[in-house]
């Protein structure tokens, strides 16, 4: 099931690249049996939905594993880091300096 949170392919084929550079696998502990997009999809579907964790529809991986990410993610800057590249790839784009930051 699609939720309107959820990234379109579009969206995707923008973040993907830039989600992919900042967590690389370090080669310790074990790898998420969970898609970086569908952790994303969860925590995007909290932030619009504004519920609990634990009332994360069952389309999505379990809650505790999306929470995990979820701070993992925070407490590393991936969330600032990819609105500065996206930032900065906008203003690029437009054909302006960007060293403006948010």
């Amino acid at each position: 099931m699609s939720y309107s949170s959820d990234l379109s392919d579009k969206d995707w084929v923008i973040i993907e690249p830039l989600l992919s550079s900042m967590l690389k696998f370090s080669g310790s502990g074990r790898r998420s049996q969970w898609s970086n997009r569908e952790l994303l999809n969860g925590m995007l579907y909290q932030l619009k939905n504004g519920c609990n964790w634990g009332d994360l529809p069952k389309d999505y991986p379990p809650y505790s594993t999306v929470y995990w990410h979820y701070k993992k993610w925070r407490d590393a800057g991936i969330f600032e880091k990819t609105l500065q590249k996206l930032h900065d790839e906008c203003r690029i784009s437009l054909k302006k300096s960007p060293d403006i930051h948010v």
